[in-house]
């Protein structure tokens, strides 16, 4: 019913800059918020960056001051703009957006297929 689809990931060094960008589609009536989720080899998905609808960001504290996260709505579209990349952001990134299908319904949450950010030292 929804798709969740990132791209903008790939191989960069250290210090360079990645936008990432999920973009919604299907049977959408609202978005609530976005967010982008890491998991690097070994370790548990963790949260980046959260976007609700009315554009209120939260971090964590290992992108603070580094990663941006926005939105464009009516694209039902999130992007991550990742600065000052650090061998530790390696992970596979995901996208994940609450959703209503239509008016009064409950939110669901949906996870995008990842894409793989590598930051060489």
């Amino acid at each position: 019913q929804v798709q969740l689809v990132e791209s903008g990931g790939g191989l960069v060094q250290a210090g360079g800059s990645l936008r990432l960008s999920c973009v919604a589609s299907g049977s959408i009536f609202s978005i609530n918020d976005m967010a982008w989720f890491r998991q690097a080899p070994g370790k548990q998905r963790e949260l980046v960056a959260v976007i609700n609808s009315g554009g209120g960001t939260n971090y964590a504290d290992s992108a603070k001051g580094r990663f941006t996260i926005s939105r464009d709505n009516p694209k039902n579209t999130a992007y991550l703009q990742m600065n000052s990349l650090k061998p530790e952001d390696t992970a596979v990134y995901y996208c994940r957006a609450k959703v209503q299908i239509s008016r009064g319904d409950n939110l669901r949450q949906y996870w995008g297929q990842g894409t793989q950010v590598t930051v060489s030292s």
